[in-house]
């Protein structure tokens, strides 16, 4: 009697990579799908082990095997998540201030966020002088109602063109008017009291609000005529990372003991 032997199959190895922000901010919350591979040095079970446990023979055709790749491909493609083609919220109206710009980080992309009296809109600009690159959230707005560069004065419409180089001659060419002097601005909307952007300045998505809005809640707008409720906002910069807060806010059974003293808890029942 032949014995049969089956060697053991070693499961696969995962790795995870977790892309941990310094900060994270309570009104800004998303979480990409974890990265997992094979590593490198792990070695695949070999197939021909079973080769004398399964004995039937299988076949595909060219034909159902192109369906089947062409239904792989189109599930793909349905289930690819463009982060870049979404609506992010940036800041609370009450945080901003019409009379100065302000700068902050969203989606990797360093921002500057400033009120056109011109236009009477705000807008959202990349925080980089086309120049120098120096922060334009570190400039200032000019009497016009321009952005202005804190270092050479290079000034700036919300559209992102170049109005004014203090260093250019008066009888010269119009350097300003390079399309190499002008700031990429980004599609921006605001709705229930939040600036919303769009990460991507390419002109095709000026209007994007037209065909997709950023999220909208009636009870909390407040300029509805069906909302009954008042509202208070507020924003706290937490030093960690975001999945380990969405973790915190998931958990309520460290409320009684973690907060004991400082939230109001109804009593543990006695055991």
């Amino acid at each position: 009697m032949e014995t049969l032997k089956i060697s053991t199959c070693f499961p696969p190895l995962f790795h995870f990579n977790f892309n941990t922000p310094k900060f994270s901010r309570i009104i800004i919350g998303e979480k990409k799908k974890d990265n997992f591979s094979f590593p490198q040095n792990h070695q695949q079970p070999n197939k021909s082990r079973f080769n004398n446990l399964f004995t039937t023979n299988i076949s595909i055709s060219t034909n159902d095997e192109q369906k089947i790749t062409t239904k792989n491909n189109e599930n793909q493609e349905e289930e690819k998540f463009d982060w870049y083609a979404q609506w992010y919220p940036i800041m609370l109206l009450s945080e901003l201030n019409k009379r100065r710009p302000q700068g902050i980080k969203v989606m990797g992309i360093d921002l500057v966020v400033w009120w056109d009296r011109n236009l009477e809109e705000w807008k959202v600009m990349d925080d980089a002088c086309p120049h120098r690159l120096a922060p334009l959230s570190q400039g200032r707005i000019d009497q016009w109602g321009r952005l202005q560069c804190v270092y050479h004065g290079w000034c700036f419409n919300g559209s992102g063109d170049c109005k004014f180089i203090p260093q250019a001659p008066r009888d010269g060419p119009p350097v300003h008017t390079s399309k190499r002097a002008c700031v990429a601005v980004y599609p921006s909307f605001v709705q229930n009291d939040v600036l919303w952007f769009w990460p991507n300045n390419d002109p095709s998505y000026k209007n994007i609000h037209l065909s997709k809005m950023p999220p909208y809640i009636p009870l909390l707008d407040l300029n509805n005529a069906n909302s009954s409720y008042g509202k208070t906002t507020l924003v706290r910069e937490i030093p960690y990372g975001y999945e380990l807060l969405i973790e915190n806010l998931m958990d309520p059974s460290h409320v009684n003991y973690a907060h004991h003293g400082i939230m109001k808890i109804p009593p543990s029942p006695k055991r």
